[in-house]
């Protein structure tokens, strides 16, 4: 157990001075959601029809678009993964006299270390932009470790993939192909009772879905009611994707 702790945080450490020497990623990335709620936000508040519970529609909308940037960063991550299979480092990884368990999941959380970095970035945006949060600094620190975690799990999503397609151009694709129907068919930008009923089937198995209704509760709304089947359902999540990724991991390098 403790050689398993010493590898997670070394990986996490990793990442933070990765981010120290080159941030250029964070900035690039932070231009699409900043554009979501600079001019998609706004339109959709004239129209009026999507029912926001008396919230402004662009705070609405702000959880989700903060949970999608840093999902977006989180599914990418196995792109990092192929980088480091070409560089030896992985190799490297396997044999360090850890489980390899713990190389995933350090792996898987490093992107979470990302997604801070992100958030940290945004919200100041967004406040600009005009988005109120909720002035509570025990709420801001609770959505940040829920986005940290949920973001673990979508990284060991993309190293499970990885492990299967193990070339940049596939793992790009099918980022795309992952990332865009989880935010679509989540409550990001409108509550789950509008959607078509297959779709509401599918949100009910959607991740994404129960990390915004948590962070939109701890952020913008103040609602907590379902918080506990949220946080449930991020576990689950997490541990699933952790252990398929664990077990799938050494066929990147095969």
């Amino acid at each position: 157990m403790g050689d398993s702790l010493r590898m997670i945080l070394a990986m996490i450490e990793l990442e933070v001075r990765r981010l120290r020497h080159d941030r250029t990623e964070l900035y690039t990335r932070a231009v699409q959601p900043v554009l979501w709620l600079m001019i998609y936000g706004p339109i959709m508040s004239s129209v009026k029809a999507i029912p926001t519970g008396g919230i402004p529609y662009t705070d609405y909308i702000a959880p989700g678009i903060l949970v999608q940037s840093t999902t977006f960063v989180s599914v990418f991550f196995g792109l990092t993964i192929v980088w480091e299979r070409e560089s030896g480092i992985l190799k490297k990884l396997l044999v360090a006299p850890a489980p390899r368990y713990a190389t995933v999941i350090g792996r898987s959380m490093a992107s979470g270390v990302r997604a801070i970095f992100q958030i940290l970035l945004i919200i100041p945006l967004a406040l600009l932009l005009g988005v109120k949060f909720i002035p509570n600094p025990a709420y801001f620190i609770s959505a940040i470790l829920i986005i940290f975690f949920a973001s673990g799990g979508f990284a060991a999503t993309s190293i499970l993939v990885t492990s299967f397609l193990k070339t940049r151009e596939r793992v790009m694709g099918m980022g795309q192909a992952i990332i865009f129907p989880l935010f679509f068919a989540s409550n990001a930008l409108y509550p789950v009772k509008m959607m078509p009923p297959i779709l509401q089937y599918f949100a009910l198995v959607n991740p994404m879905s129960y990390v915004v209704d948590a962070v939109r509760g701890f952020l913008v709304s103040g609602d907590l009611s379902g918080l506990g089947m949220d946080l449930a359902a991020i576990a689950i999540f997490d541990a699933a994707m952790f252990a398929a990724a664990s077990i799938s991991f050494r066929k990147i390098i095969e």
